[in-house]
């Protein structure tokens, strides 16, 4: 099972959850205080902007991050929840969550996925670039672009409810 939430409820999350494993998808230099049962070797911090474009100043989604966050999700063992979050637990987190569904299942459908991910947060709206690199990185020919483009952005929020994408 994987968790997604924003940093202002990650202890909590990990806590309820039992989590094991916690991705980090959040701007370069914001500190996290990781929970003290999830060990150091079970955090990976991927920094980035959430942006869908490159701008002066800012750091934007790149096919490094896509391949760190690919590494990170099948190493994990699986045996506790993964807790995935950024600041608002909205786009960088829900992109993230979407990417290890799909990467964790090559066979299911990503339109599947979007729907679940959709079903379980009305909020989510995943970061398109973030998206649109593991949709190449992971050879899925435009189908995760196009699943995630289906589901259309979410409700406006200013932070998302923790909440949880099955991977089957």
């Amino acid at each position: 099972m994987i968790y997604v939430c924003p940093l202002s409820r990650l202890e909590e999350t990990v806590t309820r959850t039992g989590a094991g494993h916690v991705l980090s998808v959040i701007n370069t230099g914001t500190p996290v205080a990781l929970p003290a049962c999830v060990a150091p070797g079970n955090h990976l911090f991927v920094g980035f902007n959430d942006i869908t474009a490159p701008q002066d100043g800012l750091i934007h989604p790149a096919a490094e991050h896509v391949e760190a966050i690919l590494n990170f999700t099948r190493r994990w063992p699986r045996r506790a929840p993964l807790v995935v979050h950024c600041f608002a637990g909205i786009s960088r987190s829900t992109a993230s969550a979407y990417i290890a569904a799909c990467a964790l299942n090559p066979g299911r459908d990503e339109a599947g996925i979007a729907r679940a991910l959709r079903l379980a947060s009305p909020i989510a709206t995943p970061n398109a670039l973030l998206v649109a690199l593991a949709d190449e990185a992971l050879g899925r020919k435009g189908r995760m672009v196009e699943a995630i483009a289906a589901i259309g952005r979410g409700e406006e929020a200013m932070e998302n409810v923790p909440f949880e994408l099955a991977l089957d």
